[in-house]
């Protein structure tokens, strides 16, 4: 089984499970959205030793954990995984605990490093070339991007500045972009 050298931080105890079932790993829980100062210098303190990965679920808490983190403790890596790859069988809220070990290994060996001092210039205008941020198929070409490039969905807003923070040039979003593209066309 795969060794990750750096703590991973997950939002609660069935995540840590999935986790030990992917990879070899120590994992710190943060125990939902309302994360404390003490786990806050708990993940200061592993980031500092080993280096931190966070990865939480897709959805609305999970970011909000996200941002949390990287204010506290800037320089932690960050893994995605879809809302497809984190969508349980049947009902069910999404989750890493409902992750395939395939995809939780190839989430974390795709982690970013957030960037504060942003040296990649993604323009707005570029976004609006691209389909990205405006348009009838905006929001379905950010979920494919964000798949793509492994930076989980972003809304408009969100977009560009999380393909600067993990320094994704315009250049790899064009490519993406052509590939979509080229894939849209295919299903035509």
């Amino acid at each position: 089984m795969e060794k990750i050298k750096e703590i991973i931080v997950v939002e609660g105890r069935d995540d840590t499970r999935r986790i030990h079932e992917s990879v070899e790993a120590d994992t710190i829980e943060t125990n939902g959205s309302a994360i404390n100062a003490e786990t806050l210098q708990l993940i200061a303190k592993a980031q500092e030793t080993r280096g931190v990965i966070v990865f939480t679920d897709p959805d609305f808490p999970g970011e909000k954990i996200r941002k949390t983190i990287s204010r506290a403790v800037p320089g932690v890596k960050h893994a995605f995984l879809t809302t497809t790859e984190a969508k349980p069988k049947g009902q069910g809220s999404l989750g890493i605990e409902h992750a395939s070990p395939e995809a939780i290994r190839k989430a974390l060996a795709k982690s970013y490093t957030e960037v504060l001092e942003q040296e990649t210039v993604i323009t707005r205008q570029l976004l609006l070339d691209a389909g990205l941020i405006v348009g009838d198929f905006a929001r379905k070409r950010r979920e494919k991007l964000g798949e793509r490039l492994n930076i989980g969905y972003t809304n408009g807003k969100q977009l560009q500045k999380r393909l600067q923070m993990f320094q994704i040039s315009p250049d790899e979003v064009i490519q993406a972009m052509q590939r979509i593209l080229e894939e849209e066309n295919d299903k035509s």
